[in-house]
């Protein structure tokens, strides 16, 4: 099983981006983590980041054929992209939204998301652990262990 994990505008700026938000991992230590968490589950990941909007929704076209599923940290493009949600209805994957922060606990126009209501689950809050968790639920939904 393959799951292809989405890391969305200004997520390259982890570790140094706001530490007290989002705390000190790297975007390169995220990825170790999930690449240690899928083999641990059975499953490959593939990652991908991009600040541009585009690039991520051509990204989904592309990967669905290859993977089973997605799991995404949209960053910004949570509280503006219908795009993005109609891209991830056109392809017909299950996928799990993800956010380090607790989104609740932020400004208002954070607490509103155009994908969480097509999501198969969403995680925020708990940092790394966030995208982890994620995985998690994601590979559990999908039949894996």
């Amino acid at each position: 099983m393959r799951i292809a994990v989405i890391h969305g505008p200004n997520l390259r700026l982890l570790g140094t981006r706001e530490p007290e938000v989002y705390g000190t991992d790297t975007l390169d230590d995220v990825n170790r983590r999930l690449t240690e968490a899928a083999a641990g589950l059975g499953v490959e990941i593939e990652t991908f980041q991009s600040n541009h909007e585009g690039e991520i929704l051509d990204f989904i076209e592309k990967a669905a054929p290859r993977v089973r599923g997605f799991l995404i940290n949209p960053g910004a493009f949570t509280h503006t992209s219908i795009a993005l949600l109609d891209a991830f209805l056109g392809v017909s994957r299950p996928f799990v939204e993800v956010h380090l922060s607790n989104l609740a606990r932020r400004e208002a126009f954070r607490h509103h998301s155009y994908l969480s209501g097509a999501a198969v689950g969403v995680v925020y809050g708990f940092g790394v652990q966030s995208y982890l968790l994620g995985l998690q639920g994601l590979v559990a939904r999908l039949g894996g262990r």
